[in-house]
């Protein structure tokens, strides 16, 4: 996606999972901002088949209640994998990390082309499936600069499986 700001993940920290254990309950990352631009949107657009003019028509978008085209939801959601990546420390000995999904996840306002938006990370919960899983619950949210209201608030699950 050509003018787009990606963070670009580095090496992450590692914790030990005592370490992690310790962090349930507190912020564990903050990423970089990211740069949302119209381009990334009518490219999210296309790729999804989600055409619909209040993400990809200026003068149409402009007569709405927002004023402007805005980014489609699940573009911002699937932003905090780059996000994530950017900001939450690894796990030792986690051989993989799985996506288990969302619980109360929740669009909260409309991000418009032009913005910047961040991921802000805290530990909730994490759970021994088995000797050879945890499930982590992190709650994530999906700051727009300059604005007090999030862009989305949710649980994410991941399930991480050692080895």
């Amino acid at each position: 996606m050509s003018g787009e700001t990606l963070p670009v993940a580095g090496p992450r920290r590692a914790l030990s999972l005592d370490a992690y254990q310790r962090l349930v309950g507190q912020e564990i990352g903050v990423s970089a901002w990211i740069d949302v631009t119209q381009d990334m949107i009518d490219r999210f657009a296309a790729l999804t088949h989600d055409r619909q003019f209040i993400h990809i028509d200026p003068v149409r978008a402009a007569e709405t209640p927002f004023g402007s085209t805005v980014a489609h939801g699940f573009l911002t959601l699937s932003l905090l994998s780059v996000m994530a990546y950017d900001a939450v420390p690894s796990l030792e000995g986690s051989a993989m990390g799985v996506n288990y999904g969302f619980d109360r996840l929740r669009f909260v306002s409309p991000v418009k082309p032009g913005s910047r938006v961040r991921g802000r990370f805290a530990l909730r919960e994490i759970v021994e499936r088995s000797a050879a899983e945890l499930m982590l619950r992190v709650g994530a949210t999906v700051e727009i600069e300059g604005q007090d209201k999030p862009a989305l608030v949710a649980d994410w699950l991941t399930l991480r499986v050692l080895g």
